[in-house]
Order: C-alpha cells, then structure tokens, then sequence
C-alpha cells in the first residue's frame, strides 16, 4: 500500500470516528442548571470568558452547552428564591432564542425538594389526599400550559425532585406511603399531558439521588414499576462526597442501563475548584482546585459515554453560574470576581466542529 492511500485510509477512519463522535454529541445533552443565573445578572453580576464579558447563556452555549436546566417552585419563600413561574419562563425564552432545549424541574414545593426534605406547599397542607391528588395535577397541567402559550414547551419534564424519599410529605413519604406517592406522579404526569395541548408530549423524568449505589436504583425503580408509572428517563444525581466512587457510578449506569433499558442522564453533579465547608468531612477523587474540578467532569463524561448502549443521555451541572452565593460558589465555574474556570472548557472536544481533511 503507497503513502498515498495509506494517508488516505487513515484520514477516512479519522472522519469516521469524528462523525461518528459528532453525532453522538448531536444527541447527548450538555446541560446545566442555570436556575440561579437570571437573578445573579439581574444584580449586577458580570461572567467573564476568558477577557471577554457575556450574557451567562452565550458564554455555555459558546461551549457547546445544549441544554438547560430550570426548577420551578409553587410559591417561592422568601426573596432569595426567585424560581416563580414568570421568572422561569423568562429565563427558558432567552435560553430557546439561543437554541437551548428546555428541562423543566417541577419541585411541588415552596423550598427546597430534596431526600432529606420534600414538605408539602402551605396552600396544600390541609386538603385531604384525593383533593391534593386533584391539585397537584391541576397545577401542573396548568403550569405546562403557561410555559406553552409563552412560547417555551418544555422538551422534557422531572416530576418532583429527587424523589427517592418520595414527595409531598408527609402524606407521600416512603417507604411507609407508596399508594400515596404513586398517586401523585401518576397526577403529574397526567398534569403534563393535558397541558401540552396539541404539541408533542414533552419527554418524563423520574429523578432520584442514587447515582453511586446499583442496589438503592433497583429498590426504587422496582418498586416503581410495580405501580406500572409511565416515564421515558431515569435521572440520576451523582455527588462523589455523599454518592460513591467514580467506579460507582460506572456499575450503577451499566446496571441501570441493562436492567431498566430507559435513557438516563446524570441530572445534578458538582465538584469544588476550592474547598467548601460542607463537603470538608469527605475526600473526592480528584484535587480541589480549578483543574481538579476539571478533570473531575472529563473523567465523569467518559464514564457516562462508556454506558451500555449509549443509554447515558447527558450531564448536568448543578449550579455553574450562581453569582455570589455563598459556598455554592465553590462548585460554580466562574471564581468570586466572574472569571471563567478551566471546566467551562470541558465539553469542547465533543462539540467543535469535525477536523477538516482537505489540507488547506
């Protein structure tokens, strides 16, 4: 074989691997949960990338970001919390001019939803299970339906927030209410279809915390399916100081990805680029500095890529652009002053454009 064809031969295998590559990418979402971002810029707070000074949105979608994250509160307490409906759906319209697709992340709370905590709405507290049953799909289809009429459908929606402890409580808390709980995803995802209208049926999230941990996905899904709930996605978070090793995660991806044969995406991950006061009782994989938090997310994206058939649908960033709050500055990807961290560059390699072949 001459020079020439060999020179040939490998610049077709070359192509085919970075098509390939690029069309993997088309169909994986880089995303982040950009929740805070509006109310940071709203106070003044400036992102920098590199030298240049950006809108928040721009400089994630100048790195190849595909996808947003927005949660949503059903009555935002206090003036910190800023997730009411009009201001998602203003972050969701300037992030789908840019070309972003649109998770929405429902909480059915007034805080914070989470496995230590998922407390009833005041409004809802003193109504019995059948009526609350009621609200929550009453709020939901009505809420979808805002988001549709503005413009703005989501593409896909999580019902309830990291549910593994189940929600509503404590009406809805597991394990002792399974009914209960079944009763109001099946409220919610019902809520979402009627409020489409006539589009598309934005795609189902079921979102637990147990990114690390094959044995707690299956108790949670098994038993989930034994109620036969409809979803399209497992969402997963994958915190290395609370969730497990890097390892881990790989087992629980092929586990879930061979047993349950649904998408997944890792729906909330972080890592520090300083150390932070609660996280200082565990030791991650990977330093706690700028390219510590870097390597932490390409070796995470390899993991997921790795998944049994290409089940691994995305990651999501758990919150990269939060202005100046507190420690959840430490897992930001911007530092105190606004200046862009090495892991804003991550996802580049998979989303530039394929190499040219022509030798210009």
């Amino acid at each position: 074989m001459n020079f020439k064809v060999k020179s040939s031969l490998l610049a077709a295998i070359i192509l085919c691997g970075a098509v390939e590559n690029f069309s993997r990418a088309a169909d994986f979402a880089f995303g982040a949960d950009l929740s805070f971002l509006k109310q940071a810029e709203a106070r003044g707070k400036v992102f920098k990338d590199g030298t240049n000074a950006l809108p928040g949105l721009q400089i994630f979608k100048n790195h190849g970001y595909n996808w947003i994250r927005l949660r949503i509160f059903v009555e935002p307490v206090g003036g910190n919390l800023p997730n009411d409906l009009a201001y998602t759906i203003a972050e969701a319209q300037d992030a789908k001019k840019l070309g972003y697709k649109f998770l929405l992340d429902l909480h059915y709370t007034n805080s914070w939803a989470d496995p230590k905590q998922q407390p009833t709405p005041e409004a809802w507290k003193d109504l019995s299970h059948k009526a609350r049953v009621k609200e929550v799909f009453e709020y939901t289809r009505d809420t979808i339906a805002s988001f549709r009429e503005a413009g703005v459908l989501p593409d896909m929606v999580q019902v309830g927030n990291e549910i593994t402890q189940g929600m509503l409580w404590p009406d809805g808390k597991l394990p002792a209410h399974w009914n209960n709980f079944a009763d109001y995803l099946r409220a919610g995802i019902n809520g979402v279809d009627a409020g489409r209208g006539t589009n598309s049926p934005p795609k189902i999230m079921i979102h637990i915390d147990t990114g690390g941990s094959a044995a707690n996905t299956k108790y949670f899904f098994d038993k989930l399916n034994g109620y036969k709930i409809s979803f399209d996605v497992i969402g997963l978070s994958y915190y290395p100081w609370w969730h497990g090793t890097l390892m881990d995660l790989r087992e629980n991806l092929a586990f879930t990805a061979n047993t349950y044969h649904k998408d997944i995406i890792i729906v909330e991950t972080a890592y520090n680029w300083r150390p932070a006061r609660e996280t200082s009782d565990r030791v991650g994989p990977f330093p706690e500095t700028p390219e510590g938090q870097r390597d932490f997310l390409d070796e995470q994206t390899r993991v997921a890529l790795q998944t049994p058939d290409q089940r691994c649908k995305g990651i999501f960033w758990w919150e990269p652009a939060v202005g100046n709050r507190g420690s959840l500055v430490s897992r930001s990807f911007f530092d105190e002053d606004g200046n862009s961290l090495p892991v804003l560059s991550v996802f580049d390699k998979y989303t530039r454009p394929i190499p040219r072949t022509d030798n210009p």
